[in-house]
């Protein structure tokens, strides 16, 4: 659709519009509730499993509230797989220092790679709306295009059978008279006139004032048959 109401007005304009190329929009959505609502679901999420795991370690004596604070941070999270189980398993029965050390290094990266990732999303959502809008904007200004070349062709068909008419009516008038001539002469120019007319702010002016002149000479049309036919001298019917 876009590219076809550019197509449309370089056609129509009989030229080469140069417009500044629109960026890439970014694979984002465009509203931002979507993004800031998701996040802040999110960041519940992480810190209430964080604050859980906090609870856990300092109450590690209270095996009761360990349990409890455990299940309750599940409750926050998708059900891991069974791999994923089997390998803390093995870590918690290992027991190492150095394996939990490598351990707490991923998870690092990880949340850092994470973030990022997320920081991204929000400024690929701030950049896909500019770039909708901009969109947008580029559809109103290519449409208003289209309507003022489509108003300039109509503007020139009116002028160009004005200027026939108004050659008409100089040849009738060379040839055929005035009576001719003028009448037509004044039709050329009223229909070259014609849609700077109706463009015009005065036009509903101009169109009521000519609608009562109308109105005014049909009227004196009619009572001036009536008069006419009330003085006309009475006539006795013929035997």
């Amino acid at each position: 659709m876009r590219s076809l109401l550019a197509i449309c007005v370089t056609l129509l304009a009989g030229c080469a519009t140069s417009l500044d190329p629109l960026p890439k929009q970014p694979d984002a959505p465009t509203k931002e509730s979507v993004v800031t609502t998701l996040g802040k679901d999110l960041d519940k999420t992480d810190h209430r499993v964080g604050a859980a795991l906090v609870a856990i370690e300092r109450n590690a004596a209270s095996p009761k509230v360990v349990v409890a604070e455990s299940r309750l941070a599940q409750s926050y999270l998708p059900a891991p797989p069974e791999a994923d189980v089997a390998f803390a398993m093995a870590r918690a029965t290992k027991a190492d220092p150095l394996d939990y050390k490598k351990q707490m290094e991923f998870g690092r990266k990880l949340a850092t790679a994470v973030t990022l990732a997320w920081e991204k999303l929000e400024a690929d959502q701030k950049e896909s709306l500019r770039v909708s809008q901009l969109k947008d904007a580029r559809i109103k200004e290519l449409t208003a295009e289209v309507e003022r070349v489509k108003r300039e062709a109509s503007d020139n068909i009116w002028t160009l059978a004005g200027v026939g008419i108004a050659v008409i009516g100089a040849i009738a008038t060379a040839f055929a008279g005035p009576k001719v001539g003028i009448p037509l002469l004044l039709s050329g120019a009223a229909i070259g006139a014609f849609p700077f007319v109706v463009d015009s702010e005065y036009f509903s002016y101009i169109a009521g004032g000519t609608l009562a002149l109308a109105a005014g000479l049909g009227i004196y049309w009619l009572w001036d048959r009536v008069r006419d036919s009330a003085n006309a001298p009475y006539e006795p019917p013929q035997k």
